[in-house]
């Protein structure tokens, strides 16, 4: 057997360990991909779940009824319960990866058996904050494109569990990290929801006029367009028009850079907004409360 033949050999036998954690899951008429994460207990990306309560799960050779116990927009986490168990034990975390390792994401198809596809990591980064506010622990993009495998886990080549596989912005590839996972499924599975700071905040990008630059200290800002009514920022004092020059002393030129600074952890903390106000600038300091269901 030559190497290719072995390298060949190596990877089915991957997909093979793996397929026992692998479970395929319909929601009405969509079909998409699982972990198996406890014997009743199965996530799945949150984004291609809809909100069509009839679910399904199949893998080894069962199919079972799921409900679903929470969802996270933010980290893109859905938790569903399974009526029955099924049978798998999750492979240890994979070490961190290098631009230019080889992973496997590995989806099910309609009967529940493992697909595959070999990428590679595209590009690494720190801790992120998604676009809905949710705290992702590194990037780790993937240079493939998903289909019905989305939902599925992410393997490195010795066999470690790297994550959960997702499309992000553009479409692009990429891994929700085993610590994220860790850390968002027992919320999920007691709370149905993860809570999130929030101000009550409606805000726009503006640059600030030049006659103005000099008091504000900053070229650009987010103006109040909307405040929702008793929310902490309103009770605060903030008013329609006010620019938002920062937060706790760092600037905020794009509504995600405040939305980073409102992580779960400081609900009920005291954060200062510097905001321009009629040309001048006043402190507020404001309270972080909970996101309010939706």
């Amino acid at each position: 057997m030559d190497i290719i033949e072995q390298f060949s050999a190596a990877l089915a036998d991957r997909i093979t360990q793996a397929a026992p954690i692998v479970v395929g899951i319909r929601a009405g008429q969509h079909q998409s991909s699982g972990i198996l994460w406890r014997p009743d207990v199965v996530l799945a990306s949150e984004q291609v779940l809809g909100d069509d309560p009839r679910l399904t799960v199949t893998g080894g050779g069962q199919t079972v009824e799921a409900t679903l116990a929470g969802r996270d927009i933010g980290t893109n986490v859905a938790v569903l319960k399974l009526r029955t168990a099924l049978t798998g034990a999750l492979p240890p975390s994979a070490a961190a990866p290098n631009v230019g390792s080889l992973a496997l994401v590995v989806g099910a198809d309609a009967a529940g058996g493992p697909t595959a596809r070999l990428a590679m990591v595209h590009a690494l980064g720190d801790a992120w904050t998604s676009m809905a506010g949710g705290r992702i622990d590194a990037l780790i993009r993937l240079d493939t494109r998903l289909g019905a495998d989305e939902g599925g886990p992410v393997l490195s080549l010795d066999g470690g569990m790297l994550g959960m596989s997702t499309s992000g912005p553009r479409r692009r590839t990429i891994v929700i990290p085993m610590a994220t996972l860790e850390r968002v499924v027992d919320p999920l599975l007691t709370e149905g929801r993860i809570p999130r700071g929030w101000l009550g905040l409606g805000l726009q990008p503006v640059m600030i006029p030049d006659s103005l630059r000099p008091a504000a200290g900053r070229e650009s800002g987010l103006m109040v367009v909307s405040l929702a009514a008793s929310a902490p920022a309103e009770t605060a004092g903030v008013l329609p028009g006010d620019i938002v020059l920062d937060i706790d002393g760092k600037p905020v030129a794009r509504p995600r850079a405040l939305t980073a600074s409102l992580s779960s952890d400081r609900i009920g903390q005291a954060v200062m907004l510097r905001v321009l106000r009629a040309g001048a600038v006043q402190a507020i300091s404001v309270t972080i409360a909970a996101r309010p269901a939706a």
